[in-house]
């Protein structure tokens, strides 16, 4: 995240010695309780936020909005399990239920559709 190499951090610590002085202890702590009470703060909102969106997001996480991470998740994983199997003629089969036909079988290449004179 930052560059700051052993030097630089030396004259760092250096500065501030001078800066704060005898202070330093007192900066130090408070700045620890703002980042302890903002990491709280952004929990607390993580949690409401996943509390609103209701239980079909219950996995739900921020990082996973990040575009690598969607992209690895969506595109380059497929941690459901479902492989669509390849007709002769380069049709896709569905086996899913809610993806199936009405007869739940297919038609044989060649067979017509069935017709309803009423539905039309």
């Amino acid at each position: 995240m930052f560059d700051v190499g052993l030097g630089e951090m030396v004259v760092l610590v250096v500065l501030a010695l001078v800066i704060f002085g005898d202070r330093l202890p007192q900066v130090a702590g408070q700045a620890g309780r703002a980042l302890r009470q903002l990491r709280q703060m952004a929990n607390s909102a993580k949690a409401d936020l996943q509390e609103g969106l209701g239980p079909e997001f219950r996995d739900f996480d921020l990082a996973d909005l990040h575009p690598k991470t969607f992209v690895r998740k969506h595109l380059l994983e497929d941690d459901d399990g479902y492989e669509p199997r390849y007709g002769s003629r380069g049709g896709v089969f569905d086996d899913e239920p809610g993806y199936a036909t009405a007869g739940g079988g297919g038609l044989e290449y060649g067979e017509r559709p069935p017709f309803d004179n009423e539905a039309t």
